[in-house]
């Protein structure tokens, strides 16, 4: 209870009036991310070509059954607009009866990592990678939610999406049932984006809801001929896993989306976490527990046939902005859900669909991150190629071989920058002649140093500069020595060296001297 309570030393009260004012903050909180998570949920799961109640019913769980668990106190899960093109791609490949069994072997393969303590190495996903795959799939939700919009069917790939965009351009303009979709969507985005402007009293409202709600309201009101979501009830949405939907695990497809789906879960959910941690000064999340607890959650979602969970950023942020102080607040807020589901499902049948087309194209440009790009092309334009590069992939092909060229792509980088060898020369005519090697050394680059070094004059002495080298392996450390003995300039001082890094000593040899005369 250490965590829970604030006494004072010697006071020998009772806990529960000290954990009274957690108890209020996180109630408060519990309903502002309730508010947040509502839309959300019935949007990512029309987005991906599924019954709006899978998307509560993810929700629930995310709060429930995740929300319990030990990992992170304040992170909040539910179903992420970031895995709705895989769960598009999936049902449109292997329908909606396997969903709950890729769902369900994607969590155990969560749970066995996070058991192996794999959690921790997610971290090392190059953050490029992260953000191209979040501009991927950003870019493939507007695409295809822009169809939504206009109540038109969206094509498959992502670069179709792209290509047809003109075509339902022209489509759009030739029927007035599309023209009030498109208005509804604007109207929908302006307000979700313009929200955060106002002051902070009116923005402890979500902007989402209000936008929905201000929607059906001017749907209903001026009888517009626009699509609303279509409801049955959460149980009858419900799929548990059939012998038909088993069978489809011979398809090596299947197995390969579930890998893409534990993956891509887990690198979202613990990226969140360690933003989730930047926001607040409580208890840092244990990623190892924190990989185990979204396994479970996504475990229980593939029973049900539910959407899968990831953690989710909006929903989190606000649950800090909004005062939560322990994990009561995220609990709280699947109650909520699963309230709303049990009492309330008939209250969806007014959202338009184009005010979750909205919805997403907002959540999608979000998830573009164009500071990050132009801050890394003024900085490190290798990683910013392989962010470009990442989202383009995920665009062009698909979301799982996106993610995979920009994994190599990223690595080969590495390998790049590992071995990336630089020299230098600085001569001014007089005096000796200045050669600044940088990088790492290795015998792999040696012909190229000796080149240089060999066509230095032989006149003259040489300062060689190596305090910007990372490692000099022995044999360019024997060649350079072998070097500085044959260069006989008419004078005391051949060589003079500088900075030459301790990592490449030998046991029995002792430091080279700074200076070489012969």
């Amino acid at each position: 209870m250490r965590s829970l309570t604030h006494t004072t030393r010697g006071s020998g009260r009772s806990d529960r009036r000290v954990r009274l004012p957690d108890l209020r903050s996180d109630v408060a909180a519990s309903l502002v991310v309730f508010l947040v998570a509502l839309p959300l949920c019935i949007g990512v799961a029309v987005a991906s070509g599924v019954p709006a109640e899978l998307g509560l019913v993810t929700g629930i769980v995310g709060g429930v059954v995740t929300g319990m668990m030990r990992g992170s106190s304040l992170q909040v899960s539910g179903p992420a607009a970031g895995l709705t093109v895989l769960v598009f791609e999936a049902v449109r490949s292997f329908g909606l009866p396997a969903l709950g069994v890729i769902v369900l072997l994607a969590g155990l393969l969560q749970i066995l990592m996070g058991a192996l303590k794999w959690g921790r190495w997610f971290r090392a996903i190059s953050l490029s990678v992260v953000e191209g795959m979040l501009a991927g799939i950003g870019l493939v939700i507007i695409a295809g939610q822009l169809y939504a919009a206009a109540g038109l069917p969206a094509p498959a790939s992502g670069l179709a999406k792209l290509a047809g965009l003109p075509g339902a351009l022209v489509k759009a303009l030739d029927s007035t049932a599309a023209l009030a979709s498109v208005a509804v969507a604007a109207g929908t985005v302006l307000v979700v984006a313009g929200w955060r402007r106002l002051p902070r009293a009116a923005r402890a409202v979500p902007g989402a809801l209000v936008a929905v709600v201000l929607a059906a309201a001017a749907t209903w009101l001026f009888d517009l001929p626009v699509a609303t979501v279509r409801v049955g009830g959460v149980l009858d949405a419900v799929r548990l896993p059939g012998a038909d939907s088993l069978a489809a695990l011979a398809d090596v497809a299947l197995l390969g989306t579930v890998l893409a789906f534990a993956l891509i879960a887990s690198a979202e959910s613990l990226f969140s976490a360690a933003a989730v941690d930047r926001l607040h000064a409580g208890p840092r999340t244990h990623y190892d527990r924190e990989l185990v607890a979204q396994g479970v959650g996504n475990t229980v979602c593939g029973l049900l046939g539910a959407l899968p969970m990831t953690a989710v950023i909006v929903r989190s942020s606000a649950n800090v902005q909004a005062g939560a102080r322990t994990k009561a607040s995220r609990v709280l807020h699947g109650v909520w859900l699963l309230l709303f589901a049990a009492f309330l499902p008939a209250a969806l049948t007014f959202i338009p669909l184009a005010a979750l087309a909205g919805i997403l194209v907002h959540a999608g440009w979000k998830l573009i991150p164009f500071r990050a790009v132009a801050t890394l092309w003024r900085t490190h334009r290798g990683e910013a190629l392989v962010l470009v590069v990442t989202a383009v992939a995920i665009v062009a092909v698909n979301m799982f071989e996106g993610v995979l060229i920009g994994l190599v792509l990223s690595l080969a980088k590495a390998a790049w920058d590992a071995s990336h060898l630089r020299i230098d020369r600085t001569d001014d005519g007089q005096g000796p002649v200045r050669v600044q090697i940088s990088g790492t050394v290795t015998f792999l680059r040696l012909p190229k140093i000796l080149d240089a070094l060999e066509a230095l004059p032989h006149d003259r002495p040489v300062e060689l500069d190596l305090s910007q080298v990372h490692h000099l392996d022995h044999a360019c450390r024997t060649a350079l020595e072998a070097w500085a003995a044959r260069h006989h300039p008419a004078g005391a001082e051949a060589v003079r060296l500088h900075a030459v890094p301790d990592d490449t000593r030998t046991p029995d040899r002792p430091p080279a001297p700074s200076t070489a005369p012969h």
